[in-house]
């Protein structure tokens, strides 16, 4: 039985590890909302981060039709007091919306359908979290963006 004694203590304290690597991270932030969930995304470290970008994708998976869909709502750039550190903040989303062409015999499927305007660009940064709060039926994803090294002049005319 002793023999077992080891293997407990290391199941026991996993979890313990991976509260401190998340949850030591978020301290400053602050909790969510009872009608929201706070959504962390953690980057890895690259080198040369400031040749990336971050893109947020917000939304939810729908059914739609052959139209173009996207939801209304404001992501708001907030700033943790004391800290310096930004969060994001989607308080609801609106609609959806959608152009109205026809769609005659097309069958509707499953996509996800984002909030619209400008695509929302995030400096990459490995060292901090990007921490957004949404209504609790909305998803956040992301993409990462890369600039070529290679730089080119612009010719003057």
């Amino acid at each position: 039985m002793n023999h077992l004694k080891p293997l407990a203590t290391l199941l026991a304290t996993i979890p313990l590890l991976a509260c401190a690597n998340t949850d030591g991270k978020l301290e400053p932030y602050p909790s969510a909302q009872a009608d929201q969930v706070r959504q962390v995304i953690q980057l890895e470290p690259r080198d040369g981060e400031e040749r990336y970008k971050v893109e947020l994708i917000i939304g939810k998976e729908l059914e739609v039709d052959c139209n173009q869909h996207w939801f209304g709502g404001q992501l708001q750039e907030k700033t943790v007091s004391g800290w310096g550190y930004n969060y994001y903040q989607l308080d609801k989303l609106t609609g959806p919306m959608s152009t109205l062409m026809g769609c005659p015999g097309q069958a509707k499927r499953k996509a996800l359908v984002t909030l619209g305007g400008e695509p929302t660009l995030l400096r990459y940064n490995s060292k901090l979290p990007i921490v957004v709060y949404t209504p609790r039926d909305v998803e956040v994803s992301y993409r990462i963006w890369s600039a070529d090294q290679e730089t080119r002049k612009a010719e003057p005319r």
